[in-house]
């Protein structure tokens, strides 16, 4: 067959949805939470000429005649790159936006002119010495051969958050070149520093180490954790009973000195860094009700720098590529400063929404938190479902009922013998209090949690009894005998 070389004109006609840039930078910042959007707005300024930080003296300065749109347009940006109007971003000034924010009489709390700006808590923020710097600095204080410090360190290096030395000692003595009595010397040389328990190989090792801190090395305690491990954990005291020939009593006594021990011994020594939850939203009670205030601490508040408006709208001294970037410059804070607002105003609605449908639940409590799903919430405030879930990720709601995430307020329903749906939260708030307040001499099965709640016309299979207790992580009946 010919090769042959020919054009062909095709017409055909395609929807695509396309996000413009304005779209694209309004849906990242709908979906940051409160600590990430400060330090985005901080990087824009540091990088946008016309952003800056305004302050009340700020705003009592600033007139409308001063902008520059009134009189002659700056800039006008091309019209498939932007879905603003054209005649809009001409008239727009910071005086109008901030005016219209306010014009449905909603309080966004982005801006609180008479409130006294508070200090971040970040500036609180402190760090823990973590394991690896805690156990240098005791060998540094301990009078070994400088053979067993290197090697000492190489063990250190290799110790996990939690305290546990998890590299084979063939791999140690492979990577120190040393023999494996000198390494073994420099295991027992970490082992000997605090937290106690720590470089153990095993939770056996772990627990023994903790043991012989106490001076109870050879001790029933010390036996049982080096014979009866398995039935301690599966909690069969009667058979450890008989092992050794001792009244349960005893075995009790020494159960309760194991329980005391830490199987994590490096666990308040991981280095992290303390982490603060910044609510998104507050949900006040008031005598008038209730009052949504969006949560501005820490926030820079955002205004468009006069010098460089009154620099552009003279145009002087100002050559081609300049005006260029400053005209791109103040397209970007403007479309920053409306992508703001419609994020405070969204996640405005949304918790709105969530007031509306759970009343109940800021009425009394989580007992009558109620069955939502995203779907409501986007019917209710005519809203894709996608929006609903970027505002709720990743962001937090202050109440008097304490802090709680937005996917707190969303959760399936089991049906009651009364036909109303109850919350699977509400369910797992139950069967926590269930076992709280159980007999653990004789804790209560799976089964018999069920049958306690169709006693309560709730009907519930032991199977999502079993898988609720276990993203509660509470542990199986024979694991909670007492």
């Amino acid at each position: 067959m010919a090769l042959e070389n020919r054009l062909d004109l095709r017409l055909t006609q395609s929807q695509k949805l396309v996000l413009t840039p304005q779209l694209q930078q309004a849906i990242k910042l709908l979906q940051l939470p409160q600590l990430e959007l400060a330090q985005v707005l901080n990087q824009e300024m540091s990088e946008n000429p016309f952003l800056e930080e305004i302050g009340e003296e700020t705003d009592a300065e600033t007139e409308p005649s001063e902008s520059p749109y009134e009189e002659e347009p700056v800039f006008s940006p091309p019209e498939e790159e932007s879905e603003l109007s054209v005649e809009g971003l001409l008239k727009f000034t910071v005086d109008d936006y901030f005016d219209e924010r306010s014009s449905d009489g909603r309080d966004l709390g982005y801006f609180h002119p008479d409130s006294e700006e508070k200090p971040s808590y970040e500036l609180f923020y402190s760090q823990k010495p973590d394991i690896y710097s805690h156990l240098l600095w005791q060998l540094r204080l301990c009078s070994a051969d400088d053979d067993v410090r290197r090697a000492a360190e190489l063990i250190i290096g290799n110790i996990d958050e939690d305290g546990y030395l998890r590299t084979s000692m063939e791999d140690l003595v492979r990577v120190a070149g040393d023999p494996s009595e000198k390494m073994e010397v420099a295991i027992n040389l970490v082992q000997s520093f605090d937290p106690a328990g720590v470089g153990a190989r095993n939770l056996q090792e772990c627990l023994r180490l903790q043991v012989s801190a106490l001076d109870l090395s050879g001790s029933l305690v010390d036996k049982i954790i080096q014979n009866n491990l398995d039935d301690l954990q599966k909690r069969r005291y009667g058979q450890i009973a008989r092992h050794y020939g001792l009244p349960e009593e005893e075995i009790m006594a020494a159960v309760r000195i194991i329980e005391g021990l830490d199987p994590r011994p490096a666990s308040n020594l991981s280095g992290g860094e303390a982490s603060y939850i910044a609510p998104d939203v507050s949900i006040v009670r008031t005598d008038e009700g209730y009052q949504i205030v969006l949560n501005d601490e820490g926030m820079p508040r955002l205004g468009l720098n006069s010098t460089y408006r009154k620099l552009l709208q003279r145009r002087e001294n100002l050559t081609r590529e300049e005006k260029t970037f400053l005209r791109e410059k103040l397209r970007l804070a403007i479309e920053l400063i409306k992508s703001l607002d419609h994020r405070n105003r969204t996640i405005y609605k949304v918790s709105e929404s969530i007031l509306k449908f759970q009343r109940e639940f800021f009425d009394s409590g989580r007992e009558y938190l109620k069955p939502l799903n995203l779907k409501d919430v986007a019917q209710d405030i005519s809203m894709h479902e996608s929006t609903i879930s970027r505002v709720t990720s990743n962001k937090f709601l202050s109440c008097e009922h304490g802090v709680v995430s937005f996917r707190f307020f969303f959760s399936s329903a089991l049906q009651s013998g009364s036909g109303e749906d109850v919350s699977s939260t509400s369910v797992k708030d139950m069967i926590r209090k269930i076992i709280e307040t159980e007999d653990t001499a004789r804790p209560l099965s799976d089964q018999m949690i069920a049958d306690k709640f169709k006693l309560g016309n709730i009907k519930i299979a032991r199977r999502t009894v079993a898988k609720y207790r276990e993203e509660l992580r509470i542990p199986p009946q024979n694991m909670r005998k007492r």
